[in-house]
């Protein structure tokens, strides 16, 4: 295979497990009432709003780090739409029940804060090459993390909690 069409299937690779991720975000979010966002089927367990949010700051935190882009939580202005007390870098990792419990959000602004990562995370895509596939993102791991590994883990990370989101979901739709 040329480098060109190595560069073009592993885009077309991405940018489909991108899309299904955009698509079960969008399915999440439909119909999704306050109620069934803020839902926790326990104390220390996770809401629907709360997982959408943390894979979507993922997302662009991890991306945005990758394209050496700023986030659009900052950029574009969803930081203050959602009007969380978190410092800005905050995606979420570590949260403590408290903090899951703070993270309150409208399917809406959800799904559209999704979308907006999701268009610039296509557009890095769309200028992937195989040299930056190969680039060295974070050299605190061993083996250093690259670009290719960096958006796999992001997809990994992402249907992850989709299915935990879906799960929430499931049981809310059979109450």
């Amino acid at each position: 295979m040329s480098a060109n069409t190595d560069t073009e299937a592993a885009r077309a690779i991405l940018r489909d497990n991108f899309e299904r991720i955009r698509e079960l975000v969008v399915d999440a979010t439909d119909g999704l009432t306050p109620e069934m966002s803020d839902y926790r089927p326990g104390p220390k367990a996770n809401s629907i709003a709360w997982l959408l949010w943390h894979l979507t700051r993922v997302q662009d935190d991890h991306v945005s780090d990758a394209a050496d882009a700023e986030q659009a939580w900052t950029s574009r202005g969803w930081q203050e739409r959602f009007g969380f007390s978190f410092p800005a870098a905050d995606v979420g990792y570590g949260h403590n029940s408290v903090q899951v419990g703070e993270v309150h959000a409208d399917a809406q602004l959800l799904a559209d804060y999704h979308g907006d990562v999701h268009l610039a995370t296509l557009e890095y895509i769309d200028e992937l090459t195989v040299d930056e596939l190969d680039r060295i993102v974070d050299r605190s791991w061993d083996p250093p993390v690259s670009v290719s590994v960096r958006l796999v883990s992001v997809i990994g990370d992402c249907l992850q909690h989709l299915g935990q989101a879906a799960y929430l979901r499931g049981l809310l739709d059979d109450r």
